[in-house]
């Protein structure tokens, strides 16, 4: 006889030692464990802006993702969406991703830097959360572009970002790498650059929310309509 196996006392519960038997326990990926160790509730918000973009894009055929490091929380999206390509510039995140793929949230994650051009691809909507601000400003129209090229006519983009007036309350190894934060109208003024209709809304941790934008902590603009106007 084998090793008495655990049981729950409430019976409904006995599928999570079960899928543990029989799968082992979901892992954290890079970015995310870092951020589970170090800032807990950073990962709550994190996750809650993912949520935002799976309600703006629930069924939509095919959605991208740029810059999904670990692409830890890409599951929310993809358990919304018909099919996600996930790409990120760094090899090192792109693999951790793919070595932890989830057979029944399967989704494409490939290396890619959106600054060497646009992916090819029929995608409905796109998404880059947290990466604006590490793109230099002399680059940001390429980077905006070039999503725009990898898009279908009539697609939406979502783009999140910690806000300019945030900066002061961030950490010492958060602000290093950002060398391009906005505030509400720099952003609208950037994406209306390549789009007919942004919509800005704010977020203060895990809550999106229309209220006073000079006050928020992190932006989320909403894009619709290419305009057509993206570089060649």
């Amino acid at each position: 006889m084998g090793p008495e196996r655990d049981r729950t006392r409430e019976p409904q519960y006995q599928e999570c030692v079960d899928l543990r038997d029989a799968e082992g326990l979901a892992r954290l990926g890079l970015m995310s464990s870092h951020t589970w160790h170090h800032d807990p509730r950073r990962l709550l918000f994190v996750l809650s802006r993912y949520k935002f973009v799976a309600r703006m894009f629930a069924g939509f055929g095919h959605v991208l993702e740029v810059g999904c490091s670990d692409a830890f929380a890409t599951q929310i999206v993809r358990q919304a969406v018909e099919r996600i390509t996930a790409v990120d510039f760094d090899p090192v995140f792109v693999k951790d991703a793919r070595q932890r793929m989830d057979p029944r949230w399967q989704f494409d994650c490939k290396e890619h830097d959106m600054l060497a051009g646009p992916l090819e691809g029929d995608f409905d909507g796109a998404y880059s959360l947290d990466v604006i601000e590490h793109i230099r400003p002399e680059s940001e129209d390429l980077f905006v572009s070039n999503i725009v090229r990898s898009l279908s006519p009539s697609a939406a983009l979502i783009i999140g970002t910690p806000s300019l007036r945030s900066q002061e309350f961030a950490s010492a190894a958060s602000r290093s790498g950002h060398v391009n934060c906005k505030d509400d109208r720099g952003l609208k003024e950037l994406l209306g650059r390549c789009f007919q209709q942004v919509f800005i809304f704010s977020m203060n941790d895990e809550v999106v929310h229309t209220g006073f934008c000079p006050m928020a902590h992190y932006l989320l603009a909403l894009c619709c309509t290419p305009s057509g106007r993206a570089a060649n």
